[in-house]
């Protein structure tokens, strides 16, 4: 009888073990990577880079959360705040599942918390794998949108000045703009006749206001630092960017004072505004310039007012005087890489992954990436006619296009930390207010840049 107690207790207990065993195989929470199952995930958490987007976004997330029952919690960072508002959130419960690095530099900052994305139908669906953070064999951030900025202009009155009799130049339309120097000329004419065009100054205000000054000391700055790269034969790889000698500072002086000297803003009262401010003098018809990016195509758009018609929204290259630079284009590429946090759990995990390729892939998600976030997505799941309605976008994809030019990169990817961004911006500041000379300028530029590289040896592009 014992015998047979004990027989029955080890069969019973061997069917358990098979049971549990077999439970296991099946259970989410025990899945490796991102490639495990995100059944019992309800929530994740996304932190956002582009405060102009925001609101696309409460879209996308009642949307996914209507299509798949998992809820995406938004939060967007404040302008010029992401690296700090990224690590306050990373020391807390509400860690952001989603986040975004700019490229190789930001995941040398960031590589603990970035999983390994190789495995993902995402990045499956990447059409130039080049584009990817990579180490090693792992792929920790993936490019989900190619973008492109440059001198966006009203066409409208640009042509309203080549149809003045009394102009001093013989221009009959912007094609005719080769390099700085008929640029400046172009500009200044159009300035000494802003009343007959019916402008307060031929650019908007150059925004210097703390944390709104990107465009000048990351974007402008990317075109000189780009082309000394390309000069002296730079290897991105190696250590060769951890130094700069700024040679083209003068070039970078002279658009950058074309700017100011032409807008519709003194240039001492600069320190005050911010993008949308100058934005929205463009939207408005105050100017006929404004540098930005194809991502400001809502915020021109979107403004209440808006004199600017669609088909008048123009792009065309920053020229500053470097040679060669009548065969450069408008500068495109991309510092949004998207990662998934290696610390979240590995359901919550793939049900970041899942979020990701709905969006990139489903005709509802593309809808929103094409439609209204206005994302020229590098993906192959996207076909020729799913692109971006909005004229910057179709003005990217134009340039990009063009096989009589060569795009700029986008290098500021390798650009040293925030700090030194603030410092520069504070600087140009200082200059435009004529408390600052430009030789101080470029020197805080080259001993910035090489002494946070020094005293970072570590920091080496992955």
């Amino acid at each position: 009888m014992i015998k047979k107690l004990v027989s029955a207790l080890l069969a019973a207990l061997l069917v358990c073990g098979l049971f549990a065993a077999c439970n296991r195989s099946n259970n989410p929470d025990t899945e490796s990577g991102t490639g495990g199952s995100a059944a019992k995930v309800k929530e994740i958490r996304y932190l956002n880079f582009k405060p102009e987007i925001a609101e696309v976004y409460d879209r996308i997330a009642a949307a996914y959360e209507k299509s798949s029952g998992v809820k995406l919690i938004v939060e967007t960072a404040a302008s010029g705040t992401y690296e700090s508002t990224l690590t306050a959130r990373m020391a807390t419960k509400e860690a952001p599942t989603l986040f975004q690095i700019n490229g190789p530099i930001g995941y040398s900052s960031w590589k603990e918390y970035c999983a390994d994305l190789k495995g993902t139908e995402l990045y499956k669906h990447l059409k130039d794998k080049s584009l990817a953070v990579t180490s090693g064999d792992g792929v920790y951030g993936i490019p989900y949108v190619v973008e492109g900025y440059g001198i966006i202009y009203n066409k409208k009155i640009t042509d309203a000045y080549f149809a003045l009799s009394n102009r001093a130049t013989d221009f009959k339309s912007i094609d005719d703009i080769k390099g700085f120097d008929s640029f400046k000329k172009l500009v200044e004419d159009m300035q000494a006749h802003k009343e007959e065009l019916g402008i307060q100054g031929v650019f908007a205000a150059t925004s210097l206001k703390t944390g709104e000054d990107w465009r000048w000391q990351t974007h402008l700055m990317n075109i000189p630092v780009t082309l000394e790269f390309k000069k002296n034969g730079v290897d991105l790889t190696g250590d060769g960017y951890k130094k700069i000698d700024f040679i083209y500072s003068d070039n970078f002086k002279n658009i950058f004072d074309l700017y100011i000297n032409n807008s519709t803003t003194d240039k001492k009262q600069l320190g005050t505004l911010d993008v949308t401010s100058s934005m929205a003098e463009f939207a408005m018809g105050k100017c006929a310039m404004v540098q930005n990016g194809n991502w400001g195509a809502s915020q021109i758009l979107g403004v209440a007012g808006n004199t600017v018609n669609k088909e008048d929204i123009k792009f065309m290259p920053i020229y500053m005087g470097i040679e060669g630079e009548d065969k450069l284009g408008i500068c495109v590429g991309t510092e949004n890489f998207i990662c998934i946090n290696s610390k979240a759990s590995k359901a919550e995990q793939q049900a970041a992954a899942d979020f990701l390729y709905w969006l990139f892939s489903s005709d509802e998600g593309k809808k929103f990436v094409t439609e209204e976030l206005g994302f020229i997505a590098p993906f192959d799941t996207f076909g020729e006619n799913e692109t971006p309605d909005d004229p910057l976008a179709k003005e990217v994809i134009r340039w990009m296009n063009k096989s009589d030019v060569t795009n700029i990169p986008w290098n500021f990817t390798v650009f040293p930390s925030q700090t030194y961004k603030d410092d520069l911006g504070a600087a140009l500041l200082k200059y435009a207010q004529g408390s600052e000379s430009w030789d101080q300028v470029k020197k805080l530029a080259v001993d910035e840049w090489s002494s946070e590289f020094g005293a970072c040896p570590s920091r080496k592009r992955r």
